[in-house]
């Protein structure tokens, strides 16, 4: 068995982001303080210079201002044991340079720290403080290098009669600044510890707030939040606290009907006011809320954030909605035709018994009465409503209404032309509210609907009255709001749709829905739909009649398709 090889040693950055930000906050703490240091001690060295040139001619300068160093210049040989030498020996003790040298116009020496170096000429051009100008210089002499200060020394008449030159010695400018560096490094130390705790403690909280994950982690969740929300059939919404979109997923934007220009912006500007914004803004509270967003209907839930925001998400029912519609109309439909069919058996015991008593000419006349009362529920719709899906509509809820109990009358002043724009857009609206006022008023004395359908140039208006209990009139403007009813809810989809679809349609064609009180009690919904017919033809005519089986067949279709 081949022994196992050593693990090695693999340096680089950890995984953890704790880790990782702490070791970049560290890092840039270290960086910044190296930094402050270099960039204070580049210019510390040049004002120690500075300072060192300045304190060499001001000794210059004090020299020379001497009342007796110009005469004694012109009137003593230079020598080790001379005047000039004892005052500039006396005021480089005391001042601490490391050299005072008084020098004469030819640039001999009158003083110096070494006496041997009297009498000489000294080592640096005196030029410039002999022609009248004061130097400061970092120069190497004798004495080696040095700051340096020169001054002309002028007698009483202002003559120039020679130069002061006084050195102070570079090491110790030197020393001054390598005392400084460990002060420097001792701050930098120090404002590198507390940023490396505030690095420590900040990096704790992202540790907490990012759950210890790593940036590849982090990474990987959000292409996963970007892939989830942009591929489910939910539309989700994120608010933040200030009530403004801070995201949309392509369903949301697809149900809602809007685009990326409303992020970052309010709801109420985004989508208008209305129940979808009250029902995602929180203002309507429960659980899944019913609104309708143009021709959708749609089921909301909003849930809080920790941040103060919230996340909304958006369900489609509108095809579920229909279907629930579809099957409510089949139901009434089946419950007619089965109480038709219970109808047709009774009668045709009748007939079989007239026949059997020989009773002839009283089962024509039976025959002829039950034939009679069919066809006049059909002409009597097709001679005042001329549009073939209206027309066909109504038969069929006069046979839903004959099985409730409930009287459907078309009114004596309809008289609807074939000239419809959006015929389906009307039989929505007549097939919803002719279904809520069965529905009200089913069970009442004398139960009766009146639908009124009249054409007033392009606009049409519609009616439709029943005998129920009718609507307080702090209600009636609820019963046009999404999601709102007061009746139980069936089993396969929610009520507080019809009405609300209703008034959409109107408005949708800029028109208007409004209910109000009817003659004798019960309800009269007032609808009325500006440009919804075509021009009429210069010779208008009458559309010929359907014949009422016809009819009968595309009620059934229409009521499906069409229903509340």
């Amino acid at each position: 068995m081949s022994p196992t090889p050593p693990r090695r040693l693999r340096l680089g950055m950890p995984k953890r982001m704790f880790s990782q930000v702490l070791l970049m906050q560290v890092a840039i703490a270290a960086g910044v303080a190296v930094l402050a240091t270099g960039l204070f001690l580049a210019p510390l060295s040049e004002q120690l210079d500075d300072q060192a040139m300045r304190r060499a001619l001001a000794i210059a300068q004090t020299t020379a201002a001497q009342p007796r160093l110009a005469e004694e210049l012109k009137s003593t040989p230079a020598s080790a044991d001379g005047p000039v030498q004892a005052e500039a020996e006396r005021i480089r003790k005391a001042s601490g340079a490391e050299y005072v040298v008084v020098m004469n116009v030819h640039g001999t020496r009158w003083s110096h720290t070494n006496p041997a170096e009297i009498g000489g000429h000294v080592s640096t051009d005196p030029r410039s403080a002999l022609s009248g100008r004061e130097v400061m210089e970092i120069d190497s002499g004798t004495l080696g290098r040095s700051a340096r200060g020169k001054v002309p020394l002028r007698d009483a008449d202002g003559r120039i009669v020679g130069a002061v030159s006084v050195g102070i010695e570079y090491d110790s400018v030197r020393a001054r600044l390598i005392h400084a560096i460990p002060g420097l490094f001792a701050y930098a130390g120090g404002a590198m510890a507390v940023g490396a705790l505030a690095a420590y403690l900040i990096s704790r909280r992202v540790q907490r707030q990012t759950r210890d994950l790593a940036f590849s982690d982090i990474a990987g969740l959000l292409a996963e939040r970007e892939a989830m929300l942009h591929g489910i059939r939910e539309g989700v919404v994120a608010l933040d606290r200030e009530g403004r979109i801070r995201l949309l997923n392509d369903e949301a934007r697809r149900l809602l009907g809007i685009g990326d220009e409303a992020v970052g912006q309010p709801l109420d500007t985004a989508l208008g006011e209305g129940r979808t914004t009250d029902v995602l803004a929180g203002t309507v509270t429960g659980t899944d809320l019913l609104t309708v967003r143009g021709q959708r209907v749609l089921v909301a839930n909003r849930m809080p954030t920790d941040d103060g925001g919230a996340v909304a998400t958006l369900r489609d029912r509108t095809e579920l909605e229909q279907l629930g519609r579809e099957l409510d109309s089949t139901r009434g439909l089946i419950d007619a035709l089965r109480a038709q069919d219970h109808e047709h058996a009774n009668r045709m015991h009748t007939l079989l018994g007239l026949l059997e008593l020989e009773m002839y000419d009283d089962a024509v006349e039976f025959v002829g009465e039950v034939v009679g009362d069919h066809r006049a529920t059909a002409e009597q719709v097709t001679e005042k409503i001329h549009d073939p899906l209206l027309a066909a509509l109504l038969v069929g809820k006069a046979t839903v209404a004959a099985e409730r109990g409930v009287a459907l009358w078309i009114s004596d002043t309809t008289l609807f032309p074939d000239r419809l724009i959006d015929p389906r857009g009307l039989v929505t609206i007549v097939g919803n509210l002719v279904d809520n006022a069965l529905d009200a008023a089913a069970g009442t004395l004398h139960a009766r609907v009146e639908v009124e359908l009249r054409a007033e140039g392009r606009t049409a208006v519609l009616r439709v009255r029943d005998t129920g209990p009718g609507i307080p009139a702090e209600q009636r403007e609820l019963i046009f709001t999404d999601g709102w009813s007061t009746k139980k809810p069936p089993a396969h989809r929610k009520r507080g749709i019809g009405l609300s679809l209703v008034r959409r349609l109107a408005e949708r064609q800029g028109g208007s829905a409004r209910v109000s009180e009817a003659d004798g009690g019960g309800a009269e919904f007032t609808i009325v739909l500006p440009e919804a017919l075509a021009e009429a033809l210069a010779e208008p005519g009458l559309a010929p009649e359907p014949a009422p089986g016809l009819m009968l067949e595309r009620a059934a279709t229409t009521v499906n398709e069409e229903s509340r």
